[in-house]
């Protein structure tokens, strides 16, 4: 018998093995769905579509999905990865249970998303609350305000789906339009709206960007919710820029950053000022940027049809190598702009401010790594259902970065990486005292960390 030359030891395998649970780090997700209320919320909420005589929750039902797609699962039948651990994630009902409830629920949408929101809404005030100073609406002043970021993505379907339509990328699927409150530069993000759209639907909709943030600041506590006021900003792209949202906004007394379109006319007023008017830019260490210029243009250009108090900033930069030039670019260099109606801020602040909007893609692509790489179901309110779930599997990851690892790296860590350093570790369930406990792997380099957020978790009050 010639020895073996492979790196890796040769293993006599079979399947035989009892009490091992994988995923078992996900028990934090379990803990924090608790803490926050989110279980109990999801289970009144939805009790009005629990069939009677039926064994299963429809508010643990979906709890469930929503932890699957934490763990990387991408339809409704990776449910079964909790199924095969019912000591660690409970009763876990059968496939064709679960696809019976998203019919179910998708004949009532308006209504089921309506339940919902308002459960996630009722979890996230406690989540904040729990959270005290690392919440994102510790301390909030005008200067210093909630951000939500509104941006749109296109989620490729491939095959006939319900509304799918040709996108303008030359694709063929679906054009979501999400919210998010950002957590800074020391946290995540978490989704707060998210309205489902056909392919072809446009980019710069008033209509939906008023819907999405309509929704957005219900989620937020209600001592926001009811006056936001300067205290909340609300960032877009340009797809942002239009009469009525912006009227929207002022109207409604948020403070709004969004990106504007400039017109030829506007870049021909701009051809005028002198050099010596333009402010040097700084980058994201709050340091002078090479090749960057921003000047506050409000007296420059005509607004008189945008709303009152509306401030236009301009930034000129050298472009990229390789990046194209538009036509309202202006002698090689690069011109973007954003409006806004905060009076007060250096303006190299203020478009500094702007340009980390640009978390909001960090946020959409975490998003896709949790659920909306596509939308597996054929009919439209079931996508709708689906996107709901995403967004559910979105809150629990942020509020556990926030609740348990506050004081750790892993606050930041996007979901491919807390997945596997985090969820992905192995555990084995013992019975002592007629209690059922569950033992990490001792050689996980992460396991540590784990039970120290359970300990915290398990610190924090009851949920009312």
């Amino acid at each position: 018998m010639s020895k073996s030359t492979s790196p890796y030891p040769a293993l006599s395998v079979d399947a035989t093995g009892t009490g091992v649970v994988s995923h078992a780090g996900a028990v934090t997700l379990l803990r924090t769905a608790e803490v926050t209320g989110l279980t109990s919320a999801l289970s009144q909420s939805l009790s009005s579509w629990r069939k009677p005589l039926a064994h299963c929750d429809p508010g643990k039902i979906i709890t469930d999905l929503a932890v699957s797609l934490t763990l990387g699962g991408d339809c409704l039948a990776d449910i079964a990865t909790l199924r095969e651990h019912s000591a660690v994630f409970g009763k876990v009902p059968s496939d064709p249970t679960v696809s019976r409830l998203i019919t179910a629920l998708a004949a009532d949408a308006p209504a089921v998303l309506t339940a919902i929101d308002t459960a996630r809404a009722s979890a996230r005030a406690a989540a904040w609350e729990h959270a005290g100073e690392n919440a994102p609406d510790h301390d909030i002043t005008a200067a210093n305000p909630i951000v939500i970021d509104l941006d749109a993505t296109l989620v490729t379907a491939h095959s006939e789906k319900e509304n799918a339509a040709p996108t303008y990328k030359r694709g063929f699927g679906f054009h979501p339009l999400l919210a998010f409150v950002d957590h800074g530069a020391d946290g995540t993000g978490e989704p707060v709206a998210a309205v489902l759209r056909p392919g072809n639907a446009g980019s710069n909709t008033a209509d939906d960007h008023i819907a999405v943030t309509r929704k957005a600041l219900a989620q937020l506590p209600n001592t926001h919710a009811a006056r936001p006021g300067k205290k909340v900003l609300v960032r877009t792209d340009g797809a942002g820029s239009s009469h009525k949202y912006l009227t929207w906004l002022h109207k409604r007394g948020v403070s709004y950053s969004i990106g504007f379109g400039l017109t030829d006319a506007m870049v021909t007023a701009l051809a005028g000022v002198p050099e010596g008017a333009w402010s040097v830019a700084v980058d994201a260490t709050e340091k002078v940027r090479d090749g960057a210029w921003v000047i506050d243009a409000t007296g420059i250009l005509d607004l008189a049809t945008w709303p009152r108090g509306m401030r236009v900033i301009i930034r000129k930069e050298r472009p990229h190598p390789g990046a194209q030039l538009r036509f309202t670019d202006s002698d090689g260099l690069r011109l973007t702009a954003f409006a806004t109606n905060t009076t007060r801020g250096q303006i190299q602040d203020l478009e500094l401010r702007h340009r980390r909007r640009a978390r909001c893609e960090d946020r959409i692509r975490t998003a896709k790594d949790t659920g909306l790489t596509n939308f597996p179901l054929q009919g439209f309110e079931q996508n709708r259902v689906w996107l709901a779930i995403v967004q559910l599997a979105l809150d629990l990851t942020a509020w556990t970065q926030m609740l348990s690892f506050t004081d750790h790296e892993a606050r930041r860590w996007e979901p491919k990486r807390i997945r596997l350093r985090l969820f992905s570790i192995a555990g084995r369930i013992s019975t002592h005292a007629r209690r059922i406990h569950l033992k990490l792997s001792k050689n996980a380099t992460w396991s540590t960390l784990i039970v120290t957020a359970l300990t915290r978790l398990a610190a924090l009050p009851a949920p009312a």
